[in-house]
Parts: C-alpha cells; structure tokens; sequence
C-alpha cells in the first residue's frame, strides 16, 4: 500500500527515456525498451580479454597482462543508452540503478569466491560520495551469491583515462593497488577468500563499471597476484569500442 501511494505521488520513470514505469516495473531504474536496446558483447572474441578481434596473432590488449588474470567479460557495448546508464551511476548519483546493470551481466565462472569491487581514490570518493564499482558488485553479488570483499586500496590518486592512449592508460594506474593491510596482516574476509588465494581452481571476480583497454584491471590483478592469489576473473557491465590511436 505505501508503495502504491509513493508511486501515485511520485509515479516512477525510466532514468533514460524517462517514460513512467508500471507499479509492476517500479522497482526498476530503466525500462525493458531502453535495456532492449543495449547491445551484448557476443562472441567470437578473445578468450582471456573478452574483446572481438580479427582471430590472428597474439591479441593487442592482454599480452602483457599478469598471468593471473585468466578472463575478463563485458555485458554491453558503451554506446547510447548504456553508456547514458553508466553515467547516471557515476555522475548523476543514481547508485539504485546499479541493479539494472548487473541484470545483464554473466558469472564468469562457477568455482569462484568473492567479488572485489575496483577502489576509487580518496578524493573522488568524497566528491561521488560512493564507489559505483562496488555498488555494481553488491548488486552482482546478491544475484550470484557470492562475497563482496574490499581487498583492494588505491594508493595513489590517478588522472581520468579517459582520453589516453593504450601506453598511457597502463603508465597512469602502474602501482596504483595494494591490498588492505592492517596490524594483521591481510584483511581477507572469509574461508571462501582465502581458498581462491590458495587453490588455483577457485577465483577471484574483479568487478568495474567500463573496460576500455583493461589497464585498470590488469593492475589490480597484479596487486592480487602479488599477495598470492593464482586466479583471477573480471566482469564489467560495459566495453567501451576503442578508437584507432595508431
């Protein structure tokens, strides 16, 4: 009854489109038009990086990658709505719509433990007032039941990458992670956390919002990796289409 009467005084509407919602689809952010049209990342494509490529050669973007960082898989293309959805969780405060991105998201694999979210920086966080990766994988993690365990911290602010180049997007967030530590030791959460440290077969999931070149999470695996952790995953709900910076 008291969401019927909020629905009637504050009917609720797509953040995209902004065409108003049944009290059945209330609970949604976006609409089931505007999610029609996110295009899925479809195979055939890169089996470790997740991204469609002419099947020839070594691929251009995870040559370099740390060993443990054994897959990475986007959802949709940023393009149009998707990318519009990415912004209204980074930018316009909409943290709640971060359950209509991990809608269309796939596990990325069965035996895997816990869900680390990519940390923001200090002063970003402050300014957000959230970190969108972790509100995407609190969402992910209700859906696959796994852990959500903050095991990563930035150590250092890094500059949007936005407008950099592949070289430049890897020299900008190099020794950027470290685990959290405290008088401790690791602050691992979990028997299920600190198998995936121990047993190969058993993954870590690494969850951010874009993929772009994979600098960011080719780091972060690299900070795990460094304290032990011999496999990694990594889901996005978004892959941005590369420009050419040959």
């Amino acid at each position: 009854m008291r969401e019927a009467i909020e629905q009637l005084l504050l009917p609720a509407e797509c953040a995209l489109c902004h065409t108003l919602l049944s009290f059945a689809r209330s609970r949604r952010i976006v609409c089931d038009v505007c999610r029609h049209r996110w295009r899925a990342v479809r195979p055939p494509w890169c089996d470790r990086c997740g991204q469609p490529e002419p099947r020839f050669g070594p691929c251009r973007l995870c040559a370099a990658w740390p060993a443990a960082l054994r897959a990475v898989r986007s959802a949709v293309w940023l393009e149009g709505g998707a990318r519009d959805a990415v912004h209204a969780l980074k930018y316009r405060g909409l943290a709640r719509i971060a359950d209509d991105l991990a809608d269309v998201a796939a596990l990325p694999g069965r035996d895997t433990a816990g869900l680390v979210p990519i940390p923001l920086g200090r002063r970003r966080l402050r300014e957000r007032g959230y970190n969108q990766s972790e509100r995407l994988a609190r969402a992910l993690a209700r859906r696959w039941q796994r852990p959500v365990v903050n095991l990563l911290a930035r150590v250092r602010e890094t500059a949007t990458q936005t407008a950099l180049t592949p070289d430049a997007r890897l020299a900008n967030v190099a020794g950027a992670f470290e685990l959290r530590i405290d008088d401790c030791g690791l602050r691992i959460e979990g028997r299920t956390v600190q198998s995936a440290i121990r047993n190969p077969q058993s993954a870590i999931i690494l969850v951010d919002d874009v993929f772009t070149t994979g600098a960011t999470l080719a780091e972060a695996a690299r900070a795990l990796e460094q304290a032990g952790v011999r496999s990694v995953l990594a889901v996005t709900f978004g892959r941005a289409i590369l420009p050419d910076f040959t």
